[in-house]
Parts: structure tokens; C-alpha cells; sequence
């Protein structure tokens, strides 16, 4: 894997430098600098360090690994590949993001998955194994956020104000949610063990790249959340 030093690069001539490559890469140093990996595909990097906003925005196959943490708008956009965060992450993670899953070890800012959307065989995923802010699935049109709670088990797995605006999509919270307010247009019911089966294979990565026991993760109650069939944000976004 070829090595960049980003100590001295401004954020335009960082990503000048990895557009040139073809090689996997390991940015060294990294502090700040935005939109790294913007629109890469079929490669892999690896950041030491902190990369600033909208690290992996648009990506479109690529694969992002971050040794620490991140800033906001973490996957803004992308289409395929994977982000890896081994810390936590700002706001809007996964802004838009219509393809791809992003798996954060540490926990999220406000506004995770804010108009999340899917289309056709896309399904966007994201996991966060701490606890979300407020605002979590805001406006969620599609695909599956997935909060587990593991690294702030002292903490609320979620904020206020969750869902609002959610037309489509799955929400998994492990937790009973009894301290948590959804929104009349959302419906919060505890996960079945079919509705597990939909998360298993995610999980399984996430376990993979955290050192994670599966066994522990589903040794506690799940809730789903999914629009209600009578939602009428779905007549505000979505044509019948």
C-alpha cells in the first residue's frame, strides 16, 4: 500500500495527488482536510489521523477506513463501497446516501441519515455501534440504519426527535426504547427474530472489523421502525 504524508497538503492538493494514483493507499497525518475519496472507486484507503467534512461523499466503490475519528457528512451521497470509521463520527453521516454501508465503532452526531434513500437493487446501509444524536433518520426514504449501543451503554441510544419526516426505510435500535419519543407517522415495535435475519450479514461485518461477539450483539432486544402505512409525509416526498 503506497503512502501519502498529508501533513503539509492543503485539502485540494490531497485530493489532487489521489486522483493521480492507482495504487491502494495510506494517508499519513491527516488533519482536517475535506472530501477525501470524493466520487473513488475500486480502490482502497486507509486514513491516519482526522479527515475533515464530507470524507467519502459520493463514493462510488471504494473502500475508507479510518483508524480514529471523523467530521460531519461522512458519506454524503455515496453510491457503493464502504467507509469504516474506528472512532466516532460528526453530523449528517450518510447524508443522501443512496448505495454503499458505512460502519462507525463510536457513536454519531445529529442528523445520521438525513433523507437516506434507496433505488432499485441499492439498499444503503449504516451501522453505529455507540448512540446517535438527535434527528437520527430524518426524512429516511430508504435503505437501514442500525444503532446498537455498545460504546455508551450509560447513554440514551438515541436523541430527540428521531424519524421525523421518515417515509421509508428501517430503523433497528438495540434497545426497548421505553425512554425514547417517536413520531405518530413512524411505528416502533420490538424486532422479531425474522426481522434480525435482515440485519444478520451487517452485523457479522461489523463484528469483523470492530472484534465484536455477535452472540452479544443479539443477546438483547431489538426495536424496528418503519413508517406508518398511513404516513402522510409519504404524499409530501413520494408519488403513489
Amino acid at each position: 500500500m503506497k503512502q501519502i504524508d498529508a501533513k503539509e497538503l492543503d485539502f485540494r492538493t490531497l485530493n489532487e495527488r489521489l486522483r493521480q494514483e492507482t495504487d491502494d493507499i495510506e494517508i499519513l497525518n491527516c488533519c482536517g482536510q475535506r472530501f477525501i475519496g470524493a466520487g473513488l472507486s475500486d480502490r482502497k484507503l486507509l486514513l491516519r489521523g482526522t479527515p475533515g467534512n464530507a470524507l467519502g461523499a459520493y463514493l462510488n466503490g471504494a473502500e475508507i477506513t479510518v483508524g480514529g475519528n471523523a467530521q460531519d457528512a461522512v458519506g454524503d451521497t455515496m453510491n457503493a463501497g464502504k467507509i469504516i470509521i474506528h472512532g466516532d463520527v460528526g453530523d449528517a453521516a450518510g447524508y443522501a446516501m443512496r448505495g454503499g454501508t458505512i460502519f462507525v465503532k463510536g457513536s454519531a452526531g445529529y442528523r445520521a441519515g438525513i433523507h437516506m434513500k434507496a433505488y432499485q437493487d441499492k439498499i444503503p446501509q449504516m451501522v453505529i455501534g455507540g448512540a446517535a444524536g438527535s434527528f437520527l433518520g430524518e426524512y429516511q426514504a430508504g435503505g437501514v440504519i442500525v444503532v446498537l449501543g455498545l460504546e455508551e451503554p450509560d447513554r440514551r441510544i438515541v436523541g430527540n426527535f428521531p424519524c421525523t419526516g421518515m417515509h421509508g426505510g428501517k430503523l433497528f435500535l438495540r434497545s426497548r426504547c421505553e425512554d425514547v419519543r417517536f413520531p405518530e407517522q413512524a411505528t416502533a415495535r420490538p424486532a422479531t427474530k425474522q426481522d434480525l435475519k435482515e440485519i444478520h450479514n451487517i452485523l457479522l461485518d461489523y463484528c469483523a472489523f470492530f472484534a465484536y461477539d455477535i452472540n452479544k450483539i443479539l443477546d438483547a432486544p431489538f426495536t424496528v421502525v418503519t413508517p406508518d402505512t398511513a404516513n402522510p409525509y409519504r404524499r409530501m416526498y413520494v408519488e403513489n
